[in-house]
């Protein structure tokens, strides 16, 4: 049963539409099952409805036009139990309904389960037979476990079915499909996508237009050379180590090369239109389906053959002819997984949004884009990247919703979201040179965090107050090795000069987890409790205090420097990394440098550190509160991975509670402390910190002004007794419902929402 799952699992993932991979579901599970029917019940949300959509058994005419509702029939129990429903006589059960135009009347036993994604029952799945019988247990758990397999294939099949049926049509033709994700930064953009794949992967391949038809198949036919060469040259090495039947596996590479087979089939679909590396994608996925569809072992291989085919011509065709991206005066840039690199790829005057396939709003690459006030949506797991290049798009950076080729009722009300989004800009650009004052007087500075040189000049005109997180790291991994000291001295010094005299926290070099740097790369498992952080730099001291001198240096005649420690856990990090600072601090002395010692802070992002405040306290000058990862670690969510976005609450009360304790617990070690995570740059979080007694919020340059406006509309008495209140309560969605209404109350504008239209 287990290899069956498998391959069923497998012919449905690679299945070009939503139509087919439900009829090769009816038809695998019918025949491994051996009954006499198996069906498919889709919801269709315009109608409310579950709609038969695939059946083996059931008359054909009964397909697409059979309509259930959640009420009605065994189908819609199924539903609303969200659980399996095993019958040995169906027609007595009186949830039993009898609709004419399947013929089901002649089928006795009935086993019905659910498939439910993201807690949604999207469909049923049925077998039906004639025998009167029970399904026994072992059935019943294969039809579950498939069910539960197939709940995601068929929410992506489904995405991105509607926007695969008008691959070929006018543009103009289907208007508003709406894709979801997780907004990663607030916005709306509006603009044409452009698609970042990355080398040799074939899945990411977007589908273009052929400028040139024939330059397009000349490039295809000289990689189709070059990789015939390549399994020449191969087989000839092993001809002396391989018998004659494995030797002839070369030959069978080649003839797949030949004109009539894979060459033959993507020639014809460039002619058609497709530039040669799509219509590589499309030959090439089109055959790894049907050899993963057969019977017998030997053939079923030949999939990965044809898979591995594909990516060595793929990777010529990208050498000889790397794909030049297009950048429109807006647009959108859409890769399967953002990274910090991609975003310096496109001018800045044209870059409008971001969107990534994978990760999540806490990712590196989403908190850059919030610094740089990019709106962004992360986590669109079902948008066909494939197909949207060139395609017009609207994001919503609040809702986090992608709509591609959208209407003009939906343009223009975005437009008008656009245009509120401009007109409070102005009125938040008066507050720049305002301190962050209650209404009684209370002042709490406001510091940013930045990572590129670019955030320098846009934090100075925002009113920043100076530098809660300087990410180190961002300079290393856009390179192709570790800078030198002179480099790194000559990089930090632009962010201590422009600041100066104001405050510049720098952390220490933080990689591991989400955040490497391609010639250092760290492998595990779990990387997220893994090497990283300080964890790292002491493990390498040389890079520890290589990078601790080129501070110091470029520090020199500003006393503005601060060092800030990342993922600590323990005293003993602590305290050997104050002896490697006081070593550099010492060496540059010696050498006739003016330098002295900085103030020295720790991180607190772990749960390990939060009970371990006062000892921290009592060995540096500052403590600062990495929030995005403290949360993470305090709720066991990935903040990288979608599936568990929901979960990341960070009104969460036992976030708010620890973000509380290791205020009180700074302070009595009369220790400064301050918040660089992304809580500080919201506008109901600033008020919270603020009453907890943080010193300082530091957050992303965009939301500054937001923040400044939030807390010269509110006393700090009032922000005292919300917070009195929010502590009481133990439902995170309830705070954040309590938090909007207080905000709503003072006048503080929430992201609007447009009226979409019907």
């Amino acid at each position: 049963m287990l290899d069956v799952l498998r391959k069923i699992v497998q012919e449905v993932s690679v299945a070009p539409n939503l139509e087919t991979a439900l009829n090769l579901i009816v038809r695998s599970v019918q025949r491994s099952m051996s009954t006499q029917v198996c069906s498919v019940y889709l919801f269709d949300p315009g109608d409310q409805c579950y709609v038969l959509m695939a059946s083996e058994g059931l008359h054909k005419e009964a397909v697409g036009t059979v309509r259930l509702s959640a009420a009605e029939g065994l189908v819609g129990m199924v539903v609303e139990r969200a659980e399996p429903i095993n019958l040995e006589n169906a027609a007595e059960h009186p949830a039993f309904k009898y609709v004419e135009a399947t013929g089901e009347e002649r089928f006795s036993s009935f086993l019905g389960v659910p498939i439910i994604h993201h807690r949604d029952v999207l469909g049923v799945l049925v077998v039906q037979q004639k025998d009167t019988r029970r399904f026994d247990e072992s059935e019943e758990a294969f039809l579950v476990t498939l069910s539960a397999q197939l709940a995601g294939v068929i929410a992506h099949a489904e995405a991105t079915g509607s926007l695969g049926t008008i691959a070929d049509q006018d543009k103009k033709d289907v208007i508003d499909l709406r894709f979801e994700g997780v907004a990663g930064s607030s916005g709306v953009a509006i603009g044409v996508a452009t698609v970042v794949a990355p080398p040799a992967d074939l899945a990411s391949v977007p589908d273009k237009s052929a400028k040139d038809i024939e330059q397009e198949i000349a490039g295809f036919e000289e990689a189709l050379k070059l990789v015939r060469r390549d399994i020449k040259v191969v087989g000839r090495s092993l001809a002396q180590r391989l018998r004659s039947e494995e030797q002839a596996l070369f030959d069978v590479y080649l003839r797949m090369l030949d004109d009539n087979a894979l060459a033959g089939e993507v020639i014809s679909r460039i002619r058609q239109g497709n530039w040669a590396q799509g219509a590589l994608r499309e030959v090439v996925t089109e055959h790894v389906r049907q050899f993963s569809m057969m019977d017998d072992p030997y053939l079923r291989e030949r999939a990965t053959d044809i898979k591995d085919l594909g990516r060595r011509v793929l990777a010529y065709l990208q050498e000889a002819s790397p794909a030049a991206l297009e950048f429109t005066d807006e647009t959108i840039l859409v890769a399967d997984e953002l990274t910090p690199a991609m975003l310096g790829e496109v001018p800045s005057d044209k870059l409008v949004g971001l969107v990534s396939v994978h990760g999540s709003s806490n990712s590196h690459a989403a908190i850059l884009a919030r610094s740089m006030g990019i709106p962004t949506i992360m986590g669109a797991v079902d948008l066909p990247l494939t197909r949207i290049d060139g395609r017009e798009l609207v994001l919503d950076g609040y809702s986090g919703r992608i709509y591609v080729q959208p209407g003009e009722d939906l343009l223009a009300a975005y437009r008008d979201i656009l245009r509120g989004e401009l007109e409070e800009a102005v009125e938040l650009e008066a507050l720049k040179d305002l301190p962050a004052e209650t209404t009684d007087g209370y002042t709490i500075p406001l510091w940013v965090n930045t990572g590129l040189i670019a955030d320098v000049a846009r934090s100075l005109d925002r009113g920043a107050e100076g530098i809660g997180l300087y990410r180190t790291e961002i300079p290393f991994m856009i390179r192709d090795f570790f800078p030198s000291e002179h480099e790194q001295a000559q990089t930090y010094r632009k962010q201590l000069e422009a600041f100066a005299p104001r405050p510049v926290t720098m952390r220490t070099l933080d990689i591991g987890g989400d955040k490497a740097l391609p010639y250092f790369p760290i492998e595990e498992e779990n990387p997220f409790l893994g090497w990283r952080g300080i964890r790292v730099t002491l493990d390498h001291p040389e890079i520890f205090l290589v990078q601790v001198r080129a501070m110091l240096k470029a520090g020199e005649g500003y006393d503005n420097l601060r060092i800030m420690l990342p993922m600590v856990t323990s005293v003993h990090e602590v305290e050997e990394a104050n002896r490697q600072i006081d070593r550099a601090v010492r060496e540059l002395q010696e050498e006739g440098l003016n330098v002295s010692r900085p103030l020295v802070g720790v991180m607190v992002e772990v749960p390990a550190a939060v009970y371990q405040v006062r000892r921290f306290a009592r060995r540096v000058d500052f403590i600062s509160v990495g929030s995005n990862d403290l949360t993470q670690y305090l709720l066991a969510v990935d903040r990288n991975n979608p599936r568990v976005a929901d979960l990341y609450v960070s009104y969460h009360p036992a976030v708010l509670r620890a973000l509380k304790f290791i205020a009180m617990e700074a302070h009595k070690e009369n220790a400064t402390v301050s918040i660089c995570g992304e809580l500080a740059s919201e506008p109901g979080g600033c008020l919270l910190l603020m009453a907890m007694g943080y010193d300082m919020l530091s957050m992303n340059a965009t939301n500054l002004p937001k923040v400044k406006s939030t807390i010269r509309s509110i006393s700090k008495e009032d922000a005292d007794e919300l917070l009195a209140e929010v502590m009481s309560m133990d439902d995170a969605d309830r705070i954040q419902v309590l938090i909007n209404e207080r905000l709503t109350e003072l006048g503080i504008t929430l992201p609007a929402q447009p009226v979409i239209p019907s």
